[in-house]
């Protein structure tokens, strides 16, 4: 009888190797490819929303500064963070001490998992935070800290999955990599890039980018991405079931820009009555004004983006570019031409890229450097909306704001951050404090963008 009130479905222990599985579909899932990637789409113009929260997001009618607006992200990545804790506790003074490519994996992923987190918020809680049961209001770390600890987490990952251990490997428990090692620590240098980039404001490493990038992934079989056919891409998901999101003119005109030999501008929109009918995002309140094109790309087949080939490919041409290297359009153009081949449902060839960089002819100085992050802006549609936010909030603490331009009709009200989520505003007293009554999201830059915290 002693047995009866035990749930055998939901166990308090398990193999650390069975934890990372479950934290794989939810950091791809709940944290990369929602909410977070539906709003910051809309916030760097990548798509419109034209309903319900999405549509008082793009017109900034109380959505960018309420609490409940990003609390199941918020509440997502938090869980991401205590289980990924369990396993590298597990790992290294735990019962399975030792398993180093469980626990390289684990610090991956954290470091991951946290900076998406803090690069959207801001300061967080974060070493408190990890103290459950112990402190219930855990103090607030500044994002300058917590990026310290992203590149330690990343470095100590890398240096780990090198190591011999005498746990067998994860195998078919890694939805990702299938327990490939080496493609981990592709990864984790291609993050390495990512994050030495996103820090160009505070302390440009250009160089240090580059080398990142070069020890990182050699194609788009290496991408750090979810494909699984019991995990719907959730961006089609969404779409499928609200019908919330839709194509913003801004983003239409700069597929239009172009040129016809650019055949993404025709293939990536729907028509209707024979024409892309896009959402006016330069106006205001159009919300039951017609009937909008949405994307043509979408299917819940489509892979779900943690780190992509083109994005990687990108980085590095904006970096040779900032150093005044001969070898950045060649690699801008590389770079488009990964993003023209991205292995999704709806595809394009290498034929096809080849005659739009064709197009495109011999660019230098700041018409490079525009190009550049056009068309990596372009490479993010339509589910890589967090890095695109991401970037454009970097361009403008750099005084490059016009390389990305946006045309929302409430200047003021672009979302600088975004807001704490409800969970910890209720209950924890440093979050309350500095949530306020939200509006701060459209006053206070994150750390890395200029601000304070």
């Amino acid at each position: 009888m002693d047995e009866i009130n035990k749930n055998v479905n939901n166990p308090t222990d398990m193999a650390s190797r069975l934890i990372i599985t479950d934290v794989m579909v939810n950091s791809a899932f709940a944290v990369t490819g929602s909410d977070a990637s539906f709003y910051a789409g809309i916030y760097s113009e990548l798509n419109a929303g034209n309903h319900n929260q999405m549509y008082n997001a793009q017109v900034r009618r109380s959505e960018p500064q309420l609490s409940s607006t990003y609390n199941n992200g918020w509440n997502n990545s938090y869980e991401q963070l205590k289980t990924l804790r369990i396993i590298i506790d597990k790992c290294t003074a735990g019962e399975e001490k030792g398993n180093y490519q469980t626990l390289g994996i684990a610090q991956i992923l954290l470091a991951y998992n946290l900076a998406v987190l803090t690069d959207l918020f801001g300061d967080v809680p974060y070493e408190e935070a990890g103290k459950s049961g112990i402190i219930f209001q855990p103090k607030v770390d500044k994002q300058e800290a917590i990026y310290q600890d992203i590149f330690a987490k990343l470095n100590e990952g890398i240096a780990n999955l090198k190591k011999t251990t005498t746990y067998s490997s994860l195998g078919n428990q890694d939805l990702i990599y299938g327990g490939n090692s080496a493609k981990w620590i592709k990864a984790a240098n291609g993050l390495l890039a990512r994050y030495t980039m996103r820090l160009s404001f505070r302390k440009a490493d250009y160089q240090g980018a580059i080398n990142y990038v070069n020890a990182s992934f050699a194609s788009a079989d290496d991408e750090l991405k979810f494909v699984n056919a019991g995990v719907p891409n959730p961006y089609a998901r969404f779409q499928l079931d609200r019908g919330a999101v839709c194509v913003s003119k801004s983003f239409y005109n700069t597929m239009v820009s172009n040129g016809p030999t650019d055949a993404r501008t025709n293939a990536f929109f729907t028509k209707i009555g024979g024409a892309v009918v896009a959402f006016d995002n330069s106006k205001e309140d159009l919300e039951g004004q017609g009937i909008y094109s949405i994307s043509a790309l979408m299917s819940e087949k489509n892979p779900i983006y943690l780190l992509s080939y083109h994005e990687l490919l990108f980085l590095k041409a904006e970096a040779e570019a900032r150093l005044g290297l001969s070898q950045a359009q060649i690699t801008m153009n590389a770079a488009i031409k990964a993003s023209y081949t991205k292995k999704q449902v709806v595809t394009f060839t290498e034929v096809q890229a080849d005659a739009y960089i064709a197009s495109i002819g011999t660019l230098t100085g700041d018409a490079l450097l525009k190009k550049i992050m056009l068309e990596k802006h372009i490479s993010f549609y339509e589910n890589e909306g967090i890095e695109s936010y991401n970037d454009i909030r970097r361009l403008r603490a750099m005084g490059n704001g016009n390389l990305i331009p946006m045309v929302n009709p409430k200047p003021n009200l672009f979302p600088l951050r975004f807001a704490y989520g409800q969970s910890d505003v209720a209950s924890n007293s440093n979050i309350k404090d500095l949530y306020g009554d939200g509006s701060y999201v459209y006053k206070e830059n994150v750390w890395w963008a200029g601000g304070t915290r």
